[in-house]
């Protein structure tokens, strides 16, 4: 089943849930059957995910920063809002910090 066809509508009618601590997410979209979505992501200020290590995953992800900043604490290097990633699936990347918190668009793709 692919997305669903949404018109436009305010995205701050979709409420916030708590994914993990320091953690929210607004899933905009989502095919259930392969796990595709297009969400807002946000993490709290302070938020470090550093005893994770860096995340790896098994589908394309793109990410564009909205507001705030993140420290990706591999490439030593801070992104802020307007920078944008795109990663291939099994791309290690981060693990991160945020001082002021963080707000991002992000788009995964299947593998299909």
């Amino acid at each position: 089943m692919p997305k669903p066809a949404l018109e436009f509508f305010p995205v701050a009618s979709v409420p916030w849930t708590v994914v993990s601590p320091g953690v929210s997410e607004r899933v905009l979209a989502r095919d259930p059957g392969d796990g595709t979505l297009t969400r807002i992501l946000r993490w709290e200020p302070g938020l470090d995910t550093s005893a994770l290590g860096p995340a790896l995953h098994d589908y394309a992800e793109e990410v564009l920063i909205l507001s705030g900043s993140m420290r990706d604490l591999t490439l030593d290097a801070t992104f802020r809002a307007g920078d944008y990633a795109c990663r291939p699936p099994g791309m290690a990347h981060g693990p991160w910090v945020t001082e002021d918190g963080c707000e991002m668009l992000e788009v995964r793709h299947s593998r299909r």
